[in-house]
C-alpha cells in the first residue's frame, strides 16, 4: 500500500471536519430546532367521536 503525503493527511482530515460540521448542523435544524411553519403543519387534526 503506497504511502500518503502530510498534504493529503492535511486534506483529508479537512474533508471529515467539513463533512461532520454540515452533519451536525443539518441535524440540529431537523431535530432541535423548532420552527413555527413546520409544528403548525405536522399537527394531526384533533377530531372528537361521538358514538
Amino acid at each position: 500500500m503506497p504511502q500518503m503525503s502530510p498534504i493529503n493527511w492535511l486534506l483529508l482530515m479537512t474533508y471529515f471536519i467539513i463533512i461532520l460540521a454540515i452533519y451536525t448542523i443539518t441535524n440540529y435544524y431537523l431535530y432541535i430546532y423548532k420552527s413555527t411553519k413546520t409544528t403548525k403543519s405536522l399537527k394531526s387534526p384533533q377530531t372528537k367521536w361521538k358514538w
